[in-house]
């Protein structure tokens, strides 16, 4: 279930560069074998999800595009054109994680099929081998300057064919796979930030017992104290409200945890944004160097507030729902 992964999710963020890879349930390969285990046929299923369960490839998601506000998907210009029993793919991704990884061979790739379609049924995905001609890994993109683990690739589709077959789902769906992906792949990065928060504040606590600035252990400043105990409590609340957003995701389906999917999406990386930026002001020069973790682990969940949605989109989404339940 989401809840029982997303109790693991949380343990795998305590080391967010090894844990999940070493479990087999690094993004985006989770998100990846969801929505293969989904929606894929079974000769989809057994030519790219068994592999994606054993370990033995590795995948990458392609839906960000340089030249559009992609935090709506409706913007994405990338065109998925049928000609005979293929599909034509044309068209920038960046941001693709996971395609810089030597062990990567298939793209799930998210482009227009039906331009003159309603705006939630113009998109579709399709599975593309990453060695297909006309597939171009441009560059690896930074994050805060650091190279993340097998990167985020920017990938260029230039008149790329691949067969009808690989389309994933049908014509149109591609706006509603995305959400059935996204919804539960919030979960799982929440909790990782919750996890990664708990290490922060276990690595504060323990530089404010051995450091005595003017004669005063840290641990007894009232500054550091009120830092630690809002972190306590800001966890706690954080873990309830994810683990309230899985079980309604696992009882009554995504769709329903709607209003609290936005919501875990917008207080969680805020949460660990600030107990991971007061771990390092505790730690001085050493939390911003490369001695500690808490310099990476603050890129990866400043990031996390612009991943799958920038703040301000699931703000919008949550006033617009909760408006919605006054209305007739």
């Amino acid at each position: 279930t989401v809840t029982d992964y997303a109790t693991l999710a949380e343990i795998t963020g305590w080391s967010p560069d090894i844990a999940p890879e070493a479990i087999n349930c690094a993004a985006p390969d989770t998100g990846n074998m969801e929505l293969l285990d989904m929606f894929a046929t079974p000769q989809q299923r057994k030519q790219w999800l068994e592999p994606l369960l054993a370990g033995e490839i590795r995948s990458g998601f392609a839906m960000t595009e340089p030249d559009v506000a992609s935090s709506d998907a409706r913007n994405i210009r990338t065109s998925i054109e049928r000609d005979g029993d293929d599909y034509v793919i044309n068209g920038v991704k960046w941001w693709t994680t996971g395609a810089m990884d030597e062990r990567c061979k298939i793209l799930i790739v998210m482009g227009k099929t039906n331009p003159e379609a309603d705006d939630h049924h113009q998109q579709s995905m399709i599975l593309v081998p990453i060695d297909t001609p006309g597939v171009k890994v441009v560059r690896n993109l930074t994050v805060f300057g650091y190279v993340d683990q097998h990167g985020h690739a920017e990938v260029s589709f230039t008149d790329v064919r691949v067969p009808a077959s690989n389309l994933l789902g049908k014509e149109g769906e591609g706006f509603a796979l995305a959400q059935a992906r996204l919804g539960p792949g919030r979960v799982h990065h929440c909790m990782r930030a919750i996890g990664m928060a708990e290490r922060a504040l276990q690595l504060m606590i323990k530089r404010s017992l051995t450091r005595s600035p003017f004669g005063k252990e840290l641990a007894r400043q009232g500054v550091i104290q009120e830092w630690i105990a809002k972190a306590r409590i800001d966890i706690e609340q954080a873990r309830l409200l994810v683990l309230k957003t899985a079980w309604i995701i696992d009882n009554q389906g995504a769709k329903a945890a709607r209003k609290e999917i936005a919501a875990i999406k917008v207080v969680v990386p805020r949460m660990a944004e600030e107990i991971i930026n007061n771990a390092i002001q505790a730690h001085g020069g050493a939390g911003v160097s490369q001695d500690t973790p808490l310099a990476a682990m603050y890129a990866g969940v400043r990031t996390l507030r612009i991943v799958d949605g920038p703040d301000e989109v699931h703000i919008r989404d949550i006033a617009r729902l909760e408006l919605k339940s006054y209305l007739p």
